[in-house]
């Protein structure tokens, strides 16, 4: 069924605003428009809508009259109906399943808005402003996408003929102000302890892979730990799509491209991983390692360029490790399993899980430790772990924190650094 109409809308409100926002067009001066600031240009535009509104045959109150001037002004200088969720800092993620259907993320629970577009033609729209932008393109020839907003949100769009009913568009928010250790910490998604964990292995340069599903906030939680690294460091971030909003001064940020018309041209993560090594980075940061770019990866961090971090989509740190092992194997270079296997137990220190649980929140649910190799297999222990014990009537997740009573092997090389872990921090948390 599609949404209820907003209260108060009339049926022929958005026959009027494509007509008023037709005729602004032809009114406009758009090259003059890119020449004088963007407050006096809203002045001009707003003074041209009140004549065109005016002078409008369909009777309108000041109400509609001033939500007609707004929307027809984010058609011209924003993302059209998308704008009011775009400012709402509690929607996390926008999803348009075809111009008729929008849907938000709220606290990690999706619900359907009553936004909508008029057709096909005006999402198509859309997404062209938005990827053009960045300079990348999408049609027939390239129907899907990945771009990015000006605030570093994540895009995604794909179209016909991949989308069957029509385009596609989601956009994966990220706020203005972006979270902190402090706000991780109030949110639960952590405890001091853990968090104490972690900041130390940043400090020590040790390899950190985050692993989660889709959504899980591996991404907001490479932020949040990278914020641990030294300003006097040298880092190099790579990425599909530039989203990583990290505050040091020493930041060199490289993003993919993909092929041009003629399908050539395109730069792909491994190119810039190994363009990187001859950057002199102190740090190498991968947004999201998806492919044969793992093998480049766990050879720079076997070979001097420790301190990397790096997300991966996986369910479990068993699992992150054992699809680390599927895309080295993409490299084609014909490693055996075990080559493979000791490569990865000695390039990465700690496995970080994080997860949404099925009440929206998200939680760090392991930090776990690779110990070296026992055989054929890596090896791992478990650091902290969150247990679930059940869910409330309201389908809230019962569970708790804590330590599984190991102390790391790491903890030797945190303290060479001068990082001294409290005694008390792993000791075993009976459950209560």
């Amino acid at each position: 069924m599609p949404p209820t109409p907003i209260p108060g809308t009339r049926a022929d409100f958005g026959a009027v605003k494509t007509a008023i926002h037709r005729r602004l067009i032809q009114k406009l001066n758009l090259d003059r428009l890119n020449e004088i600031k963007r407050e006096e240009v809203r002045r001009e535009v707003s003074q041209i809508l009140e004549a065109l509104v005016v002078g409008e045959s369909t009777p309108m109150n000041l109400q509609e009259r001033e939500r007609l001037a707004q929307e027809v002004l984010d058609e011209v200088f924003g993302l059209g109906p998308l704008e009011p969720l775009l400012n709402d800092p509690t929607v996390s993620d926008i999803l348009v399943n075809t111009y008729r259907r929008v849907y938000v993320e709220r606290n990690g629970i999706l619900e359907m808005t009553h936004v909508q577009f008029r057709d096909d033609a005006h999402l198509m729209s859309i997404i062209d402003r938005i990827v053009s932008a960045i300079g990348r393109r999408v049609d027939e020839s390239s129907p899907m996408v990945d771009a990015r907003l000006a605030d570093g949100s994540r895009v995604n769009a794909i179209i016909p003929p991949l989308s069957v009913d029509g385009p596609c568009l989601s956009i994966r928010r990220f706020g203005r102000d972006p979270l902190t250790a402090e706000d991780l910490l109030s949110n639960s998604t952590l405890t001091p302890a853990m968090l104490e964990l972690l900041q130390g292995c940043v400090k020590a340069r040790l390899n950190i892979l985050i692993s989660g599903g889709t959504g899980a906030g591996k991404t907001t939680f490479l932020n949040v730990i990278s914020s641990f690294i030294s300003d006097r460091e040298r880092i190099v971030t790579i990425e599909d799509a530039a989203e990583l909003q990290l505050n040091q001064e020493h930041v060199v940020r490289l993003e993919t491209r993909p092929p041009n018309i003629e399908g050539k041209g395109a730069v792909h993560q491994r190119q810039l991983l190994i363009n990187s090594l001859r950057m002199r980075p102190d740090r190498i940061i991968v947004g999201e390692v998806r492919s044969d770019e793992a093998l480049d990866m766990l050879q720079a961090m076997n070979t001097g360029h420790d301190g990397s971090l790096t997300t991966i989509h996986a369910n479990s740190p068993r699992d992150a490790l054992g699809r680390l092992e599927t895309m080295v194997a993409m490299a084609n270079l014909n490693i055996p399993d075990t080559v493979c296997r000791r490569q990865i137990s000695s390039a990465i220190d700690v496995v970080v899980q994080v997860s949404r649980l099925s009440d929206g929140t998200r939680k760090v649910v392991n930090v776990a430790e690779i110990t070296g190799m026992e055989g054929d297999i890596v090896a791992m222990q478990d650091i902290f772990i969150f247990e679930k014990h059940g869910v409330r009537e309201n389908g809230e997740v019962i569970g708790e924190f804590r330590a599984t009573g190991i102390r790391p092997k790491f903890s030797d090389r945190l303290l060479v650094t001068g990082i001294e872990l409290p005694a008390g921090m792993f000791e075993f948390a009976r459950r209560r």
